[in-house]
């Protein structure tokens, strides 16, 4: 079974072989230049929104909004400063013909991502304003919010039209590593429709959702699930993971809940040590099923040899031990 049928089955419910993890890479990427990149390690890059993002070695070149920058000071000023570009030149068959080369699709499952209404407002305003905004100028929110989806789901719209993705990615992180950075009642005015309207798009093209969501985010698990979402990642520590798992196995896959910013993905972890925690790792989350192995102990943006050699404990103990641990 291959790596992408074995991960559907998983997804659907049904009998799978093994537990899926990176270590047997089972998904591949395809996405628009003019959405928010991911990764940015070839220096800036410019979003179809305006917007500047940078990478760095210290965060393994992930993209983040260029330091300093504010395109927008003014919440109410929005409908002069933030223009959808216009796509009607494009040659969009071909442009996904070329983004989605590098794929094949009997191996891996195709995924494309997007949705991050929180984070682009983040993007345009600064986190400080960002958040005063929702607080003094909700209309005004929703209104450059709903400007956005327009140019957000067209995108995906076509993306899926021309290259049929089996999974979307919703990525919108909205949490601190130990705190929600607002409430459910406020997610669920500002960005859960929008949300919803992604996830709608995805579904209704037989596509899987799967939320990504850093830090304590359990408070919106029962919203996803309402929405159509049926995995998340990363799941990390600060949230109650045996609790989760307990609760929605079945309806939830978790991928995740691994103490990467703890001792365990530090430099000077003891190999017994961390040898011992991923058994429990996978003792503790693969019985029943709807599980990801996702541990990793090699350092952010660290080639070094120890790096390398933790890295290598974990390759090692997944085919060794946690690939076969199926409910």
């Amino acid at each position: 079974m291959t790596p992408k049928e074995n991960y559907l089955r998983m997804l659907r419910h049904e009998p799978y072989e093994y537990v899926p993890s990176m270590m047997e890479p089972y998904m591949a990427g395809v996405t628009d230049e003019l959405l928010t990149p991911q990764m940015a390690p070839n220096g800036p890059i410019v979003t179809g929104l305006g917007v500047t993002y940078v990478g760095s070695p210290d965060n393994g070149f992930g993209a983040m909004p260029k330091p300093g920058q504010v395109v927008l000071e003014d919440i109410t000023k929005w409908r002069d400063i933030v223009k959808l570009p216009d796509l009607s030149g494009r040659d969009k068959e071909a442009y996904y013909k070329a983004r989605s080369a590098h794929v094949d699709r009997s191996k891996v499952v195709v995924v494309t991502d997007g949705g991050d209404y929180f984070l682009t407002l983040v993007a345009l305003m600064g986190f400080e304003n960002a958040l005063l905004a929702l607080y003094e100028e909700p209309e005004e929110v929703l209104a450059l919010l709903t400007h956005i989806s327009k140019f957000y789901t067209d995108i995906m719209k076509d993306i899926f039209r021309y290259v049929k993705p089996d999974e979307y990615i919703l990525m919108d992180d909205d949490a601190a590593y130990r705190a929600p950075f607002f409430s459910l009642e406020m997610y669920r005015k500002f960005f859960k429709p929008f949300h919803k309207l992604h996830c709608d798009i995805a579904l209704e093209n037989g596509a899987f959702v799967n939320r990504h969501d850093c830090g304590k985010s359990e408070q919106f698990i029962d919203d996803w699930l309402e929405i159509g979402v049926r995995e998340w990642n990363p799941i990390q520590i600060t949230n109650d993971c045996k609790a989760i798992k307990s609760k929605y196995c079945g309806r939830l896959v978790m991928s995740g809940c691994w103490d990467s910013q703890g001792e365990l993905g530090g430099k000077n972890v003891d190999k017994r040590k961390l040898k011992d925690a991923l058994v429990d790792y996978v003792d503790t989350y693969a019985p029943g099923g709807d599980f990801t192995f996702s541990a990793n102990a090699g350092g952010m943006g660290d080639n070094s040899p120890e790096a390398e050699e933790r890295r290598e404990i974990v390759r090692e103990f997944f085919f060794d031990y946690a690939r076969n641990k199926v409910a």
